[in-house]
């Protein structure tokens, strides 16, 4: 195993033209809609949207729990919808391929009638593993996951942090390439949240697992994924690696994950949008653009957190008087390495049309 995940460039979950229609008492309703999905080898990916978006449906046809309707599902190489009702080889190509795709759940899917150690083994008895080595396996994965003191205890015994964490454990089991994870945090408190959230990502750069979770939190794309998409409609409405998104003018992605609020109306103002980031974010930028043009700024609001191990941030200003009058003051900024977006006047003005 490789001792911590590096993102590549290699796609190791891609979908192409992903389609999934649900057909009920003659009516038909479109879940998917001709999805394209690119996730790289070694990054978490978060896909977000509100609840109907089409989200469950995406992770549930990347592994095949649900057949597409149309389009193609290939991860590690691997066609998956070519080995879909394709007899019984291809049946259990597909069980193999599935085997190699662990899967947490939002409300754990643990037996209660079997121990800690139990649920975690259950993978391997399907796949037939001894039970020397099913053992040793199981016990290994209870200590990764901080488990190791919880194997002959009962679900019924563990807190909702815990079952989630041997749900992990068990997903791992089958030594699977990618992690896919249903609203694995969405029945949690906000401290264990954190903690649930931290876990994934340790085993993300310490086994090099490819991670794609589906969420309705912001907060979870903002603490622990490398690249996110939109989703609404069952269609993705953009996509990119969070900087990228950061640095995108009108990206709703970028706007959602940093709300800053403020009145961006007015004629005779210019409000504008800085997006801060690394370096850039601890620099002093706005009280260097006032003393050196001499103009009042208003802060109009403001967020700051860390994404991806850096410091972002987003900042809503105003400055006196229209756009045309502050050119040269937004240009000053822009030399700063800053993503300025104008939204004040007319709010048609953005990044780099001047």
């Amino acid at each position: 195993m490789p001792a911590h995940s590096t993102v590549t460039e290699t796609p190791v979950i891609t979908t192409s033209g992903l389609t999934k229609v649900y057909r009920s008492r003659g009516r038909e309703v479109t879940a998917l809609d001709g999805v394209d999905l690119h996730v790289r080898e070694g990054e978490v990916y978060g896909v977000i949207g509100q609840s109907g978006a089409g989200k469950s449906s995406l992770i549930r046809c990347v592994n095949l729990l649900e057949r597409p309707t149309a389009g193609t599902v290939t991860v590690a190489g691997q066609d998956l919808t070519a080995l879909a009702g394709r007899g019984p080889r291809a049946g259990r190509e597909l069980r193999r391929a599935r085997s190699r795709i662990g899967m947490v759940f939002q409300h754990f899917n643990l037996l209660s009638t079997r121990t800690v150690q139990d649920n975690v083994e259950l993978p391997l008895e399907i796949l037939g593993t001894s039970g020397a080595e099913r053992s040793r396996k199981a016990l290994e994965l209870l200590d990764l996951v901080g488990l190791s003191d919880k194997a002959k205890a009962y679900p019924a015994q563990l807190s909702g942090g815990q079952k989630q964490r041997v749900g992990i454990a068990r997903a791992l089991a089958g030594d699977p390439k990618v992690l896919l994870s249903d609203e694995a945090t969405s029945a949690l408190d906000p401290e264990t949240t954190r903690s649930v959230l931290q876990l994934l990502r340790d085993l993300n750069r310490q086994l090099g697992l490819t991670v794609l979770l589906i969420t309705h939190e912001m907060d979870v794309v903002k603490s622990i994924c490398d690249s996110a998409a939109l989703m609404a409609n069952g269609r993705i409405t953009e996509s990119g690696t969070v900087s990228e998104l950061l640095a995108t003018p009108g990206s709703e992605l970028a706007a959602a994950l940093f709300p800053v609020g403020g009145d961006a109306s007015g004629d005779d103002r210019t409000v504008i949008d800085v997006t801060f980031q690394g370096d850039a974010a601890t620099r002093p930028v706005i009280s260097q653009l006032s003393r050196t043009y001499n103009i009042d700024i208003s802060i109009l609001g403001a967020a700051m957190d860390t994404v991806g191990g850096r410091q972002v941030g987003r900042m809503r200003i105003e400055l006196p008087g229209r756009y045309e009058e502050n050119v040269v003051p937004v240009g000053f900024l822009r030399e700063q390495g800053l993503r300025i977006d104008v939204v004040g006047e007319r709010q048609l003005v953005k990044d780099g049309a001047e």
